[in-house]
């Protein structure tokens, strides 16, 4: 049992086969200031992390083992959990103060390795401001009416390989952030396995930049989202040369959403979002559900390419498109239309991605 754990440079800290290490539930030993934490407010950010790392380098989390954040656990001195609190923020349109499992920032060279991560308060992985992540053969479990609980979100970082994971969360798998300063670049996301949650995300933040981020191999099975990048005019930028490559979604119902105007969560309206350069390449989705492409406005448009993206059931998915500019290569089987929407589309044939043995459950620990 344990409260906030400060990492230092060239630490790993290492979690054995059945080892749990488990979050307190105390609000108090979480405080960044007195009786901040544990709390919905106007301000949030009111909680240090389980496990931080500030401008180290080469330090790392690793093991058979588990830490569990007890997001569900009754807090100490209160009547509701952590994740009640994140619902409670929700419906009063504030902020929840609980905390991260691991907030890692300007940490070059981290390393996380085969550990299990379960029911954090709120988001389970923060990486920001670093040059050089590996997260590989990591387990993420928590459920999906945990509000907030992102997997595992690197941002202004380059250099980041998400591999060989295993994610089910209440939120995004994976969200690639891209705010300020910026810029976001050079990611490989791979062989890997989403289940619940919000999917493979770019976004809400992309007003720093974007570019270079690689997604291959990817199973994505029950999720709300599939392949998303959302943002909007509060936070808006460019996100550019992104593709998607050998991927497999099923029982999804957003597969593919391109999404020029998220939820408002600011009051600027300047930072307009432009997302081109996008490359799905042999997609596969299976059930019914949604596709949204929507460029911002006229002047920022979408721009995608498919190629070999196959609908199992085009008839039980909508496709809707508005300000976009799409080509349509080999093996698609789905046209899209819509307001201020050019589509260029080639000939010739292709076999849709097998998908086979993409779909694997979740180990559990």
């Amino acid at each position: 049992l344990s409260g906030p754990l400060e990492l230092r440079a060239g630490v790993t800290l290492l979690v054995d086969a059945g080892t749990i290490l488990f979050g307190s539930r105390n609000p108090r030993d979480y405080d960044l200031t007195p009786g901040s934490c544990g709390t919905v407010n106007k301000t949030g950010h009111g909680c240090k992390p389980l496990i931080g790392a500030n401008r180290v380098a080469g330090a790392g989390v690793m093991g058979d083992g588990v830490i569990d954040g007890r997001g569900g656990a009754t807090l100490l001195g209160q009547k509701v959990s952590w994740w009640d609190l994140a619902q409670e923020a929700k419906v009063k349109n504030q902020n929840q103060n609980c905390p991260r499992i691991m907030t890692l920032s300007h940490a070059d060279n981290f390393t996380l390795y085969r550990i299990t991560l379960k029911n954090s308060p709120n988001f389970h992985v923060a990486y920001s401001g670093g040059n050089g992540f590996t997260a590989w053969g990591v387990i993420i479990d928590t459920p999906k009416t945990a509000r907030n609980t992102d997997g595992i979100d690197p941002g202004n970082a380059t250099n980041v390989t998400i591999t060989h994971c295993f994610i089910r969360a209440g939120d995004d798998s994976v969200a690639i952030k891209a705010g300020p300063p910026g810029p976001t670049s050079h990611m490989t996301i791979s062989h890997n396995h989403f289940y619940n949650g919000h999917g493979m995300s770019i976004g809400s933040e992309t007003d720093g930049g974007a570019s270079a981020i690689r997604v291959t191999d990817l199973s994505i099975d029950g999720a709300d989202n599939g392949i998303r990048i959302k943002s909007n005019s509060s936070r808006g930028g460019l996100v550019r040369d992104v593709v998607y490559e050998d991927v497999c979604i099923r029982g999804t119902k957003n597969p593919i959403y391109m999404d020029s105007n998220y939820s408002y969560m600011g009051t600027a309206r300047d930072k307009v979002p432009t997302f081109t350069d996008i490359v799905l390449r042999d997609v596969r989705v299976s059930g019914s559900g949604k596709i949204t492409l929507d460029g911002y406005d006229a002047k920022h448009r979408l721009g995608m390419t498919f190629e070999n993206v196959h609908l199992d059931a085009p008839a039980d998915v909508k496709v809707s498109a508005v300000h976009a500019d799409l080509t349509l290569g080999p093996g698609v089987n789905f046209r899209p239309a819509g307001e201020d929407v050019t589509v260029a589309a080639g000939e010739g044939k292709a076999s849709p991605n097998a998908c086979r043995e993409k779909f694997v459950p979740l180990p559990v620990k």
